[in-house]
């Protein structure tokens, strides 16, 4: 069975490299009876490849169970995993069989394996290096002959280096590693994997069937998607039932995809891009440029004031003055939002007959309005790049979906 022919099976949408890579591991050591560490981040489909692993192994009719490790409590893992007698603790009312026993001669999926305790894990080590295992309340050794398939989105080396991971287990584990592709390491895959959840949904509830705009295709592509294909499914859900213009355009798809301008769903439109600011840190930023800005003038204005005599040697500072006068002035300075005006008074001594007359008292005036900047800044953006949204984004130092919600908050259509 060939790559293409397993992702009919099992129905796997996708051409990317990473992607066939993957599956072309798994189709490799499916045959073997050896252990399998797959890693990838939540929702990437770990669990799809522990059933290739099986279904393609010579343990196909055997038992297959998939267990979440860090679904169940720490106190009865052990029981969970290898059964105990009756009485060995309170509420043990029966001896109870664990998976081990349940599944012998099939196949076992340990999700989130990092999540286990210390203790089940040298259990653990145990059933893989010789198939021998102990209820809970036992003393008898029995024996299994499982095939153990296990993931993990967790950095496992890491968890090695802190302590919390046995490293026995886990070279024991990760005998052959296989890794599952974020979604936004497979843009190319992205709009195929929807296109088929709304054809799926749509059939699904009889609803009307439904078209992305290539604005909106855009945006979708773009999209950090940290929850992988289980968020572009649950999204694909919500758009076939609620949405009633079925012509999908970027400021219809926003209203589903959520907010990623803080910190914890950075965006990521271009490959080795550092992490976005927010809007908020781009604020404060410039807030703290002008203030360093005002700060540098002050200085200059003492060492005039305390030249020689009292006298203005204006010759070596103009320059410099009048280009901190053009900043404060400049349309780009902000304040903090609430329309306010600061005001610097400069007591300056007279210039020279070759210098323009200033009078003894100047007033220089800032406004502070937060949203008079902030549409500012976005339309010299959008200048500036003759429209292109995308590259305006990129200047900003904001998503494109931010910038598509500004423009719209901001009325600059």
């Amino acid at each position: 069975m060939d790559v293409q022919d397993i992702k009919n099976r099992f129905g796997i949408i996708g051409g990317s490299p990473l992607l066939n890579r993957a599956i072309d591991i798994a189709r490799q050591v499916a045959p073997t009876d050896i252990s399998v560490l797959i890693t990838g981040e939540s929702g990437s489909g770990k669990e799809v490849f522990s059933h290739i692993i099986h279904s393609l192994s010579a343990r196909k009719h055997g038992p297959f169970i998939a267990v979440n490790c860090g679904a169940i409590p720490e106190g009865t893992i052990d029981s969970e995993l290898f059964g105990h007698e009756k009485g060995s603790f309170t509420g043990a009312h029966e001896a109870r069989k664990g998976y081990f026993e349940v599944v012998d001669g099939g196949s076992i999926f340990l999700d989130e394996v990092a999540e286990l305790p210390i203790g089940t894990q040298a259990r653990l080590l145990r059933v893989l290096e010789t198939g021998e295992y102990i209820r809970v309340g036992s003393s008898k050794v029995q024996k299994t002959n499982v095939r153990v398939i296990a993931a993990t989105n967790k950095d496992v080396f890491d968890a090695v280096s802190s302590g919390k991971f046995r490293e026995d287990l886990y070279y024991r584990l990760n005998t052959v590693p296989l890794k599952i592709p974020a979604l936004r390491e497979r843009k190319e895959d992205i709009y195929l994997i929807f296109r088929k959840f709304i054809a799926d949904f749509t059939d699904k509830y009889k609803s009307p069937s439904l078209q992305l705009d290539d604005a909106a295709q855009q945006l979708l592509i773009n999209y950090s998607w940290p929850g992988n294909v289980r968020q572009l499914k649950n999204i694909a859900e919500q758009i076939a039932v609620l949405e009633k213009d079925r012509n999908i355009i970027p400021q219809s798809l926003l209203n589903y995809i959520p907010d990623e301008s803080g910190h914890n769903l950075p965006m990521r439109i271009e490959k080795n891009r550092k992490e976005e600011f927010s809007e908020r840190d781009i604020l404060y930023k410039v807030l703290f440029d002008m203030k360093k800005d005002m700060v540098e003038l002050k200085k200059l204005v003492v060492d005039i004031i305390q030249n020689a005599n009292g006298q203005a040697d204006y010759s070596s500072h103009e320059q410099t003055i009048n280009q901190l006068y053009r900043d404060i002035d400049a349309p780009h300075n902000l304040g903090n939002g609430s329309g306010e005006h600061n005001t610097l008074t400069i007591h300056q001594p007279q210039k020279e007959n070759h210098y323009r007359e200033m009078d003894e008292s100047q007033e220089i005036e800032e406004s502070l309005s937060l949203f008079d900047k902030e549409s500012d800044l976005i339309k010299k953006a959008l200048k500036k790049h003759k429209g292109k949204r995308k590259l305006a984004a990129h200047e900003l130092g904001i998503s494109e979906r931010t910038l598509y919600r500004k423009i719209k908050e901001l009325d600059l259509n």
